[in-house]
């Protein structure tokens, strides 16, 4: 766990050359160390950047000119009192101006650490922490979208909402039992479980599109697949929009795992490109296909391409019965040849798998427009960037206490049912609670938060 009784120092901008870059100071002696390396004013105007310099505190040397910034606790992104120093973005400037602020007394910041000062102090919760986390590292602008609604405090909202009707459910049950030889009963059995039932039935309506919103989230690799000289790598760099993979009419071209990740409706997909599965002697090409198998044991869906204008083989059949049960989506090539059979078939030997028909060098737009749709769909995620209002959950870790905390509900529904005593409804109704707190951070083990923030970048 972090140390915060110290003025820490980073730079707040990604790595490597710019226009301009941020470093960032946070703590009691913020004011001080700035103090001990600007040139301007004793005193900084609150939330105005000031034309300053930044000198060396041992010799006075000048290293950069700059604009700083003070924001005085707790109206500052830590709660703390913080200098923010907006100077040329090189890298080596900015590394001289975290050792002078070093020389003056700070010391340098762990990752995570502004925002691990902002959820201590209260500024976010830890689920709006996290979110800094996946805007921070957000490749698609859905995946932005949603992790900014978390920023907001869409989840926090909803946990607060369950927790004060839990609190008003625990409380009346609480009541009941301080008063027994009274005979007072604040709620009884039969109400309580009616409750219990409506707020695991909202947790329900919360988890509705937490699959969806993982999807979003984490993102998913797709395995293209299918025998050699099918279109595999055809379709992978129409996907990718650029000639990613070496297409030939030569058998076997694509030996090692081609990847690259692009955009399909706001989801992250990392293709992989594999090579054609089928027995061969050659040493090179036979590593590629058991580099292929690899990559469909681990991929989220598959596609597999199948050539139209050629029977289907015994490979075909083989990988159509391996890949059974799995996401996945076939796409049938070579439409603007005469066809060798027909959809049905293929249907009678995988019944409920979607397909695209496509000529891949032809039609190229509309294979690509229809594969991207149909792929999507078969991820189980419709179109999510054309939805109104995106999912509310999208991590897995809140999506195992809210499931904890619906069962929880559940049972505490099926013991007021059959008549059970205060007592046993309450240790139920203590479970929500702890899982509750537990998204929220106000009850997270603190090997949990060590992981959420050590997965942050240095300065933020």
């Amino acid at each position: 766990m972090f140390a915060t009784d110290d003025t820490i120092v980073a730079v707040a901008t990604p790595p490597g050359p710019g226009g301009v870059g941020i470093v960032r100071l946070s703590g009691g002696r913020a004011a001080d160390i700035g103090k001990a390396i600007l040139t301007g004013p004793p005193r900084l105007e609150p939330r105005r950047a000031t034309l300053t310099e930044v000198i060396n505190p041992g010799d006075s040397r000048s290293i950069d000119q700059v604009l700083a910034t003070w924001f005085p606790a707790p109206a500052s992104y830590t709660g703390e009192d913080v200098m923010e120093v907006s100077a040329h973005g090189s890298p080596v400037v900015l590394g001289q101006i975290v050792a002078a602020a070093m020389r003056a007394g700070a010391r340098l910041a762990e990752p995570g650490e502004f925002t691990f000062r902002a959820y201590l102090h209260g500024r976010i919760d830890l689920p709006q922490a996290e979110a800094v986390g996946d805007l921070v590292a957000a490749v698609t602008p859905l995946q932005a979208r949603v992790a900014f609604d978390q920023l907001e405090g869409t989840l926090t909202a909803a946990i607060k909402d369950l927790d004060q009707s839990l609190f008003g459910l625990v409380a009346r049950l609480e009541a009941s039992l301080d008063f027994p030889e009274e005979g007072y009963h604040f709620v009884d059995k039969a109400a309580a479980g009616r409750e219990a039932t409506v707020l695991a039935s909202r947790i329900d309506q919360l988890l509705a599109n937490a699959a969806v919103g993982r999807l979003i989230r984490e993102g998913c690799q797709v395995a293209i697949l299918g025998r050699p000289n099918v279109g595999k790598s055809t379709l992978f760099n129409l996907l990718c929009g650029a000639p990613r993979a070496i297409v030939t009419e030569v058998e076997g071209t694509t030996r090692d795992l081609l990847t690259d990740r692009v955009d399909l409706h706001g989801i992250a997909v990392t293709l992989v490109d594999t090579a054609g599965l089928r027995t061969s002697d050659d040493v090179v090409e036979a590593e590629g296909v058991r580099r292929a198998r690899g990559a469909l044991r681990v991929a989220t869906a598959v596609v597999i391409v199948l050539d139209g204008s050629r029977p289907l083989e015994a490979d075909d059949r083989a990988l159509l019965d391996e890949t059974a049960g799995r996401k996945r989506l076939f796409v049938v090539s070579k439409r603007d040849l005469p066809p060798a059979w027909r959809l049905d078939e293929l249907d009678a030997l995988a019944p409920g798998t979607p397909a695209v028909e496509a000529c891949l060098l032809t039609e190229a737009d509309g294979a690509a427009l229809a594969i991207r749709s149909a792929l999507v769909s078969s991820l189980g995620s419709g179109t999510p960037d054309t939805a109104q209002d995106p999912p509310a959950i999208s991590n897995i870790r809140h999506v195992q206490l809210l499931e904890t905390a619906r069962e929880a509900f559940r049972r505490t529904a099926e013991a007021a049912e059959q008549g059970a005593a205060e007592e046993l409804l309450l240790a139920d109704l203590q479970e929500v609670r702890s899982a509750l707190e537990e998204i929220a951070g106000r009850r997270a083990p603190d090997a949990v938060i060590d992981r959420i923030f050590a997965s942050f970048c240095i300065g933020k």
